[in-house]
């Protein structure tokens, strides 16, 4: 079984960072993307960015571009979410996810962790 956990959220005044990080454990497993997705409340779950192993591309959402990175190694499906510049509106639960063969479907979720940013 897989396990992804996510770490590292929290409360940040706006214009702070905070970095998250997802570790996947259990079964021995060969991602081919690692992602992560948010979900406010209220609302419906976000893409926010991605990075496919394969060739290093990274994808990110328009409202996260310039202030959010991507790092990570596919050896350990270890992936890492560099938060910069955060906005009230970057409040969510942040869930990291795997996908085994596209980007198009993501076979392992983390269980989330929650950030918040105040005014």
């Amino acid at each position: 079984q897989v396990q992804l956990v996510e770490s590292g959220g929290g409360l940040v005044q706006a214009g702070g960072s905070l970095r998250l990080s997802c570790a996947a454990s259990g079964r021995t497993f060969s991602s081919y993307a690692m992602g992560w997705v948010r979900q406010a409340p209220g609302k419906e779950r976000e893409f926010v960015g991605r990075s496919r192993w394969s060739d290093g591309v990274t994808y990110y959402a328009d409202f996260v571009k310039g202030r959010f990175t991507i790092s990570g190694t596919n050896a350990k499906n270890t992936m890492y979410l560099q938060m910069n510049n955060l906005k009230p509106e970057d409040t969510a639960v942040y869930y990291c996810a795997a996908a085994l063969r596209s980007v198009r479907v993501y076979n392992y979720w983390g269980q989330g962790t929650q950030v918040t940013v105040s005014s």
